[in-house]
């Protein structure tokens, strides 16, 4: 038991397969919780993580203190910022930024007990699946509700509640988020586009 939790616990050395994809991050970091990941070349893992059942994909780095769920899925190039939580049924697409303390919802309407007090089970809700797509940006603390889009190359802003889907390109802000101005996006981009 002591060897089980002792190899679960600290990081896998990079062993490369046929098909481009490694057993374990690029890196050594302690105190690692990581089962069942499938992961692409060169993952950086940072310690104090908690992966399991999910997919990352080549060049992706995770900071420190986040967790990932059976069921997730994140592209290659992302970068998951320390204290993120990712959990079943979302899908971040390739170069998406997940800023430090964002929180992936899946169920709407949770509950821990039935009408009659009978405890909840997995059978017992329905799976909110969220995509964030290529390119997209998540500024830290915000939080995305279940069954939720958000597209291509969107930014959502700090702190904001993201209630309805972002449209590809588009910027959000507040609680609930709301789209800022076409205008105002167009600038936002220009920035962001701008070399420094």
């Amino acid at each position: 038991m002591a060897r089980f939790l002792r190899r679960l616990l600290t990081s896998h050395r990079l062993r490369h397969r046929d098909d481009r994809s490694a057993t374990g991050p690029c890196n050594e970091a302690p105190y690692r919780l990581i089962s069942e990941v499938t992961f692409g070349e060169h993952v950086v893992v940072h310690p104090f993580t908690n992966l399991y059942g999910c997919r990352i994909g080549a060049r992706t780095r995770v900071g420190p203190f986040v967790e990932i769920q059976r069921g997730a899925t994140i592209g290659s190039d992302c970068k998951i910022q320390s204290h993120a939580f990712v959990c079943d049924g979302v899908t971040i697409g390739d170069a998406a930024f997940v800023g430090h303390g964002v929180v992936f919802i899946n169920d709407n309407l949770p509950r821990a007990t039935s009408k009659r007090g009978r405890l909840l089970d997995d059978g017992d809700w329905e799976l909110q699946r969220t995509i964030v797509e290529r390119g997209a940006s998540l500024g830290s603390g915000s939080v995305i509700l279940g069954g939720l889009r958000i597209g291509e190359g969107a930014v959502v802003g700090a702190g904001a509640v993201v209630t309805r889907d972002v449209p590809a390109g588009g910027t959000v802000t507040g609680n609930p988020a709301r789209e800022l101005s076409r205008a105002r996006n167009r600038e936002a981009g220009q920035l962001l586009l701008e070399p420094r």
